[in-house]
This record gives structure tokens, C-alpha cells and sequence, in this order.
């Protein structure tokens, strides 16, 4: 592609002619040194802890010869163009944009941010549209997918030249419309620039990811960026009964739209009964049971419906497809045990995320039934949240053992210790601490009795555990499948 081309939406300064701008062919467009080939233009990103432009010269050795960059460096390469933007970062969203023909401009793409809930909703609208009759892309967290082909998901949302050749695969696969989770990392990093959304939804913000963003101020002022760049056309879509939902809606130029269970809005439902295998609810009008439990599931459950139907779709067919959605893999997920207790797999990793299972655990259990909780903290994160975790965990548990989540680079006793410290001691009294994974697991079905209920939480869909910087298969699930074969 023609240099121009690339920089047609760009604010940039540049000492290189009309005429070189004109004429050079790009090859490739790139933020990794690794990946240069001949020709390529190279974004040397400000990391948190990297400078950019010190990959210039390697990335000028493997053949790149456009480097954009925030600063021009002190001393210039020869025979290599500069490209001098404000933000790098959005220079390569923009560029990445552009290399594949603004693929997001021909499609409906729907952003969902928020700490809990974005996983479920993204995933639920996408599986209701293609229920449909829809072909539809999914980014998320668990799996990406082109309409029905899966893509292995690395991070929450990709990097803008790996998400920009997804919405390209997307668009050539005959997709329409594309649901995606848009983290805070993502909008700090601003990876989703060049995406006009068609449409936002927030579900909730509480304490999550502070090791990143520094203060919880920071941390929603990622997610609010979100709303202030969406364009004047789109909707937002925020959670009413949330204390940051109308925080989100401030200064947008989308049309504003609420969801909620107490307080007014847009769209509203009410809980009816509860089941251990789903949820009866009230949704205008019309009484509606589905299969997901917990009322944090139901506020997923409504911004789907309120999506939808901003989106164009009749009010009966999306009812029709809510009621037969399922469960996403690691949320909420039931396993019963032949010893008849029930075991739930829930990738809850936040104290708040963390209380709204536990408080849906103790709604369904059996009179007498007793909850048991396997739960630990990821290590390299922000270690504010691990005594808060464990004392939710206590204060709603009957016995609780405390275990290694991904510990990555740290010292998994280190990291149960900083956990045991927002204990008492009548609470230390019912813990357990079993710093493998797949023995806290094993232990708790032996401690467990028929009805009783087990919460394994922090992982959920995940395949792996990240220790001492390797990754090793684990999931949950398996661990549970195991036990359960021995009790058969």
C-alpha cells in the first residue's frame, strides 16, 4: 500500500516530500521489531516500561523503512522516513485501520465494557444473533470467533493490528455485525481506535486492575474514554443501578439508553423465582425463563435484550431467543457431583464479582446445605484486592480454603499470606490453606457432603495455570471431572 494512503487520516508531521509519500509502498504495518520484513512500517510504541523508539534501530536492521514515532529520535537513521504523531498508540490503531480497508466501517461492531459481566454479554449476543439467522464475529476474553470458525483469544481485546485482521477476516466472511469486550487496558492503550462503534454498553465498575491503572479514578476514566469517543449515530447503553452508569453516559455524543432492576430506565426487569437451573423474570411484560442464574446473570441477561432491540431486532424473536441461551464456559458453570453436591466453576476474580456468586450460591442452596469456597489471587496484580477477596470469601462461606490462582512471577505462599491477612481469627478458624490448585480442589469434594454447594472461583474458563512464569495445563473443570469418576 501507497505511504499516502496509510496517512490519510492521520495528524502527523514529516521533513519527507509530497512526492516520497506518494510513491513509497509499504509492505506491512507493525508495533514488534520480531515481525519487520522489507519494506515495512514500524510504530515504536511508548510502552509503560519500554521506550519504543530503542526497537528503531533492529526494526531498521530487518528491513523497515517508515518508522512513526511520538519523538523523533536523537539521532536519525539514514534512508528511513519519519513520521512524527501525537500518540503512537492511535497512530497504529489508525494505520492498522487503513491497512485493511476500515473493515469496521462496514460492519455493526458493538463495544461491552465494564469490571464483570462484558465476557457473558458479548458472547450471549453474539449466539442470539447467529440463532437468528445472523453471521456474526465474537472478540472476547474465552475465544474469538468468525461467525462460527474460533480464533484462540490471547488477551481481552487484541492488538489493534491483530484486531483489525479480524474484523477483516470477519467482513470477508459475510459477517454483519461483530460483539466485542473493550478492556481498560484497551482503551488506555487505544487499541480500538479506528473502530466507529455502532453502538456501547457498561455493566458495572468495581476494583479491578489497579496495578495497571494506578487509582480506581484512572481505572473508570479508561472505561469512560470509551463512551466519550462514541459517535454521534451509535447508542450507549449503560447499567442504571450502578453508582458509575450515568458517569459513563456523561459528554457522549451517542444517544443514551439505561437498563435496570431498581432503579427508572429505558429498559427494566424484575426477578420472579429463582432455580438452581435458571431464573424466572418479568421483561416487558411478558414473564420469560431463563437459563442462567444469579441476578448479576439477569443484568447480563437485560442488556442483551435492551442490545438487541437497539439493533432492530422484533421484541418476540429476541424473547423467544433469550429464553433458550445458555450459560457461557466458566460463568456460573454446574457440575453435580455423583455424591450429589453441586459444584460451580466461576472465573469471579474481583472481591465484588467474588460476593455476587457467593450471594446467588446462598439463595439456591438447600436448607442445611452448607457452601464451600476454593479461591486464591493472581499474582503481579494489585495485591490491595487479596485480603478483600478472602474476606469475602469467609464471611460468605462455610469453609473456606484458600488456594493458587495464577501466581506468574510471584511466590504463591507470599501471595496466600497477603490473603490470610484480611482474616479473623474466628474466620482463619474455618480455612484451609492448600497452595496446590488440584489438591484445594480434591479436598473440598471430600469435605463435601451430599447438597452441599462448592464454589471453585478466579479461573474459570481457563485451560492453564501461569506459575513462575510458565504456563501449565489446569482447568477447573477437569480437576472436578476427575474427582467425580473416583465417587462413581
Amino acid at each position: 500500500m501507497i505511504l499516502s494512503q496509510l496517512l490519510a487520516r492521520l495528524d502527523y508531521r514529516t521533513s519527507a516530500s509530497p512526492e516520497q509519500l506518494e510513491t513509497l509502498e509499504v509492505t506491512s504495518v507493525t508495533d514488534d521489531s520480531r515481525s519487520v520484513v522489507p519494506g515495512s512500517l514500524f510504530v515504536a510504541q511508548q510502552g509503560v516500561h519500554v521506550d519504543g523508539n530503542s526497537f528503531i534501530p533492529k526494526a531498521v536492521e530487518a528491513g523497515a523503512r517508515v518508522c512513526v514515532v511520538q519523538q523523533l529520535p536523537t539521532e536519525q537513521l539514514p534512508g528511513v522516513l519519519y513520521i512524527e504523531v501525537a500518540s503512537a498508540a492511535e497512530a497504529l490503531g489508525l494505520l492498522s485501520a487503513a491497512w485493511h480497508g476500515y473493515p469496521a466501517e462496514q460492519l455493526q461492531v458493538i463495544g461491552v465494557t465494564g469490571t464483570n459481566g462484558k465476557t457473558t454479554i458479548a458472547t450471549l449476543l453474539w449466539r442470539l444473533f447467529r440463532s437468528l439467522g445472523y453471521k456474526a464475529g465474537l472478540l472476547s476474553t474465552v475465544c474469538n470467533y468468525v461467525d462460527a470458525e474460533p480464533v484462540p483469544s490471547t488477551h481481552t481485546t487484541p492488538s489493534a493490528p491483530q484486531l483489525q485482521a479480524l474484523l477483516a477476516r470477519m467482513l470477508a466472511a459475510g459477517c454483519t455485525h461483530v460483539f466485542m469486550e473493550v478492556s481498560s487496558h484497551a482503551m488506555a492503550q487505544r487499541r480500538v481506535a479506528g473502530i466507529p462503534f455502532r453502538g456501547g454498553i457498561f455493566t458495572n465498575l468495581t476494583r479491578d486492575h489497579l496495578d495497571y491503572h494506578g487509582s480506581v479514578q484512572e481505572y473508570l476514566r479508561a472505561k469512560k474514554s470509551f463512551f466519550d469517543g462514541l459517535p454521534k449515530g451509535a447508542f450507549a447503553l449503560s447499567n442504571a443501578d450502578d453508582k458509575n452508569g450515568s458517569v459513563m453516559l456523561q459528554n457522549t455524543a451517542a444517544t443514551r439508553y439505561s437498563y435496570a432492576l431498581r432503579s427508572a430506565a429505558d429498559y427494566r426487569t424484575r426477578i420472579l423465582e429463582s432455580y438452581p437451573y435458571g431464573t424466572l423474570i418479568e421483561l416487558e411484560g411478558q414473564e420469560l425463563l431463563v437459563q442462567l442464574v444469579g441476578e448479576f446473570n439477569v443484568y447480563n441477561i437485560l442488556a442483551v435484550y435492551a442490545a438487541a432491540r437497539l439493533l432492530g431486532l422484533e421484541r418476540s424473536e429476541v424473547l423467544i431467543a433469550l429464553s433458550q441461551l445458555t450459560a457461557v464456559d466458566g460463568r456460573f458453570q454446574t457440575l453435580l457431583s455423583p455424591r450429589g453436591y453441586i459444584a460451580v466453576v466461576d472465573y469471579a476474580h474481583t472481591p465484588d464479582a467474588l460476593l455476587n456468586v457467593l450471594e446467588t450460591i446462598e439463595e439456591l442452596r438447600p436448607k442445611g446445605a452448607r457452601i464451600l469456597c476454593v479461591v486464591g489471587c493472581g499474582g503481579d496484580r494489585d495485591k490491595g484486592k487479596r485480603p478483600q477477596m478472602a474476606q469475602v470469601a469467609a464471611q460468605h462461606s462455610d469453609r473456606l480454603i484458600l488456594t493458587s490462582d495464577n501466581p506468574r512471577s510471584e511466590d504463591p505462599l507470599a501471595i496466600l499470606a497477603d490473603m490470610k491477612a484480611g482474616l479473623s481469627p474466628d474466620e482463619l478458624a474455618h480455612t484451609l490453606v492448600i497452595a496446590d490448585r488440584a489438591e484445594a480442589i480434591r479436598t473440598a469434594t471430600m469435605l463435601a457432603e451430599p447438597q452441599d454447594m462448592i464454589l471453585v472461583a478466579g479461573k474459570g474458563h481457563e485451560t492453564y495455570q501461569e506459575i513462575a512464569g510458565v504456563r501449565h495445563h489446569f482447568d477447573d473443570r477437569e480437576v472436578l471431572q476427575a474427582q467425580f469418576a473416583t465417587e462413581a
